[in-house]
């Protein structure tokens, strides 16, 4: 008697075991899907004829009836944003808010009844992080962005992750220093990403000007031809300056040896002829006297010349 009862106990426990199994392998696997702040989320599975739309301890805040009928606006919260699309069978929530988060199941009573589980999670989408220069010499500098729902901020040199941060007070700004190495500065990165964006920004130019390892040959080209020109222009300057004085010092000979310069140097003075007085004798006895007195016209230089020409002959006689 005490046998059959443990008997029919141990029965009746692998019965109940084998239903719990049962029902746990029936539970529906709970899909995981993101939406954005703003945008439209598509539920994945379709309602072609009856069923719901449930969201966690609210229940169903969408019908579906046979006869393509549906209402949509049983919770005031998805008031004129959710839908359902009568060809396509697909629930739709358009104008997403981070309080749309949350579980949602979407059940079909077409044939027999069946259920898809959504955890919906909404993310704002990022803004570009912000880096600013502490220190252009030793380029020492801070990433900086707003906080949000899973939002990671990195430091990256290439394709290694140099650093990272994050926070769990979706209230405050994220930041993340660092100091940059002197070479390939233009190897770094700042980057902000949650599950549903991106956004990443470089190394402010002053860091990377100030980069020794930036000057390239090109460079080096550059100045060395701006040297070039400018030791070129100077050449030209003084060749040009050095012309401009030999021609003005050429033109200062040149007007002293002209005739004109020459006329200008010989002065003259004026002879007065004095008559002799009536007490004295006027001198004769001087040929070429005589003939100036008879020919006033005759310059003293002329009468000179002629006084001279006899002395000149006496010489050459002796």
């Amino acid at each position: 008697m005490l046998f059959s009862q443990r008997k029919k106990l141990k029965v009746t426990l692998l019965h109940l075991f084998v239903l719990c199994s049962a029902q746990h392998s029936a539970q529906p696997e709970t899909r995981q899907v993101n939406g954005i702040v703003g945008t439209v989320f598509y539920f994945p599975e379709r309602v072609l004829n009856s069923g719901n739309l449930l969201y966690g301890d609210l229940g169903s805040i969408a019908h579906v009836y046979p006869g393509k009928q549906s209402n949509t606006n049983l919770e005031k919260r998805y008031k004129n944003r959710l839908h359902w699309n009568n060809v396509t069978g697909v629930f739709t929530l358009s104008d997403l808010q981070i309080y749309d988060s949350g579980v949602y199941t979407v059940e079909n009573t077409d044939e027999g009844k069946t259920k898809h589980i959504f955890q919906l999670t909404v993310y704002y989408v990022l803004s570009k992080p912000q880096v600013t220069v502490h220190d252009d010499i030793s380029c020492s500098v801070m990433c900086s962005v707003e906080n949000g729902r899973e939002v990671t901020l990195s430091w990256y040199k290439g394709g290694e992750i140099l650093n990272q941060t994050s926070s769990p007070d979706h209230n405050i700004t994220l930041s993340l220093p660092l100091k940059l190495d002197e070479q390939n500065r233009d190897s770094y990165r700042c980057e902000a990403a949650n599950p549903v964006s991106k956004e990443t920004a470089v190394v402010p130019h002053s860091c990377i000007e100030s980069d020794p390892s930036k000057v390239t040959d090109g460079d080096e080209r550059t100045r060395d031809c701006l040297i070039i020109a400018v030791i070129c222009v100077l050449v030209a300057s003084g060749l040009v300056g050095f012309a401009i004085y030999l021609k003005k010092r050429r033109d200062r000979h040149s007007h002293a040896d002209s005739p004109e310069r020459k006329q200008d140097d010989v002065q003259y003075a004026e002879i007065t002829h004095i008559k002799p007085a009536e007490n004295q004798e006027e001198r004769t006895g001087i040929p070429e006297m005589e003939s100036l007195k008879d020919n006033p016209n005759l310059t003293v230089y002329y009468t000179l010349q002629l006084h001279h020409m006899p002395a000149s002959e006496d010489v050459d006689t002796a």
